[in-house]
């Protein structure tokens, strides 16, 4: 091969390579939007957001000619849990102004339904409380004919070795309103406490008047499905295992939905790269693919399959969890690596080997993501998720705009070669 050739070839394959990481990218995308869309009304609890969701889940299996693994010939697995939901009225309004949900204020989702116009308001200073029995006495003495205003309770906390949801849960039914961040995030609740508890951005200098309207219903028993798929091996009874979660925060009442496109459209969106990429190529092993509901409200869909899997946890020969895949600028980390050292350091290896990410980092075991039920009955795993540019988590904010892609194709390009790498051991 003379020169100029040569210089063509190269030309050749890293305009290719150009060309597929376009092709990732752009796939990707298609279902961020789509998952994030004000159509699945934040994957939640509202307007059966997560329903639309594992709907849109399950055609794509079936597009990807993947195969169920129930023994019903579904791709679904329904189970419920208790949560606490606001699909009506959201309306704060402080002195004479009237405030944006979720731009101005969240509610703790926790909170009750309460109606109540012009109320005078109390502050209570809880910095300077000493001790839990003086919060009880202070509790047990709270007038709530009036809007309270909590100030310094992270204080507080940090004094008695108290989280929030604890103060909130002893609170009788009433008003209260508390300072909140500069990035109000939010979150599910499986419970409802009596009182209604508003987290404030850009609170007035002197809060004198409170007028409020919240609708909350709590459900016993909300529906969510876990969807499974699986592509066979040519070992039919050993799986490794691709995993994610679908769900989201929702609404916060009946105008404010949260996207959630990094938190998990995007881990969705990789997991759905993957379940096709595996059913055009079948590995050595068998693929299986849960995505699972009800992780925002505390690992519901994981833990309930651990309790009760269709595929059986023995089978499982290692379960890649995917959290959370948007900019991979400074590469992923990897929760759970301690657990699992040699597959660490394979995945560790195969990055140095490929050039693909600046940095495949370990970090500690954490009850934080879909893994963990899995680690706890012994399933060999880990979670991923990506490291690039700080990214909007819980709040509104959080829209495919905000998404970057960078590396996302060698994300890819790693973890389709991980799992190879898998299938020979």
């Amino acid at each position: 091969m003379n020169k100029l050739s040569g210089y063509f070839l190269l030309a050749f394959l890293i305009c290719s390579f150009h060309l597929e990481a376009q092709k990732i990218e752009t796939e990707l995308m298609k279902h961020i939007d789509i998952l994030s869309s004000k159509n699945m009304h934040g994957r939640g609890y509202v307007g059966g957001g997560r329903e639309i969701a594992a709907g849109y889940i399950v055609d794509k299996f079936k597009e990807y000619k993947l195969q169920p693994a129930a023994k019903d010939n579904s791709f679904t697995q329904a189970y419920d849990f208790p949560v606490n939901t606001f699909p009506g009225k959201m309306y704060l309004k402080i002195n004479r102004d009237s405030l944006k949900p979720g731009n101005d204020f969240v509610i703790d989702p926790s909170s009750s339904s309460l109606k109540a116009k012009d109320l005078s308001v109390k502050t209570i200073n809880l910095g300077k409380i000493k001790d839990s029995a003086a919060l009880l006495e202070t509790l047990s003495t709270l007038d709530t004919g009036y809007a309270i205003y909590f100030k310094n309770l992270d204080d507080l906390c940090e004094k008695l070795e108290m989280r929030k949801d604890q103060f909130i849960s002893q609170l009788p039914a009433g008003c209260y309103i508390i300072a909140g961040d500069e990035l109000l995030s939010w979150s599910v609740s499986r419970v409802r406490n009596p009182a209604t508890v508003f987290y404030v951005k850009d609170l007035p200098r002197k809060v004198k008047r409170v007028s409020v309207n919240v609708n909350s219903e709590f459900i016993d028993a909300s529906r969510s499905e876990n969807i499974i798929g699986q592509v066979p091996g040519e070992v039919k009874d050993t799986f490794i295992v691709i995993t994610t979660h679908y769900d989201h925060l929702g609404m916060m009442g009946d105008k404010v939905f949260f996207p959630g496109a990094s938190d998990n459209a995007s881990g969705t969106a990789m997991f759905l790269y993957l379940s096709y990429y595996f059913s055009v190529y079948p590995q050595h092993y068998s693929m299986l693919f849960i995505a699972f509901a009800g992780e925002e409200a505390g690992l519901m869909g994981s833990e309930f399959y651990v309790w009760k899997p269709i595929v059986p946890l023995s089978n499982m020969k290692f379960l890649i969890n995917i959290d959370i895949m948007g900019d991979a600028a400074r590469g992923i980390s990897v929760v759970n690596a301690p657990k699992v050292p040699h597959d660490f350091d394979l995945l560790r290896r195969l990055n140095e080997q490929g050039r693909f990410l600046p940095q495949v980092k370990s970090k500690e075991e954490a009850a934080n993501s879909d893994h963990y039920y899995f680690s706890e009955a012994g399933v060999p795993c880990f979670t991923l998720f990506s490291n690039g540019r700080n990214g909007h988590f819980h709040d509104l904010l959080d829209t495919k705009e905000d998404i970057s892609l960078k590396n996302i194709d060698r994300v890819r390009n790693l973890l389709v070669n991980f799992v190879k790498e898998l299938g020979m051991k």
